[in-house]
């Protein structure tokens, strides 16, 4: 309760801002480095079991889609911020 407090009265100070960049920043970059992560996974588990490999890349489509998602919530979110 104490930390809401004291980020509700640093929105007026230009840290909002700072906070929103670096939140676009750290979401564009974990989805970056989460969607290269399942592609690397999925390419090996493909080169161990090719016959395999259309279940595979459904996962890997519906993860990477989802992850992408979440990026994207994020960054609307944070460019809310942005926007005031």
């Amino acid at each position: 309760m104490e930390l809401l407090s004291i980020l509700l009265q640093a929105t007026g100070s230009g840290l909002d801002v700072f906070g929103a960049a670096l939140g676009v920043g750290i979401a564009v970059l974990a989805a970056g480095w989460g969607i290269g992560k399942i592609g690397t996974s999925a390419m090996e588990g493909i080169a161990r079991q090719p016959e395999a490999a259309g279940d595979i890349r459904m996962n890997m489509i519906i993860s990477a889609a989802l992850i992408e998602g979440v990026a994207l919530f994020a960054v609307v979110v944070c460019g809310f911020i942005l926007i005031k």
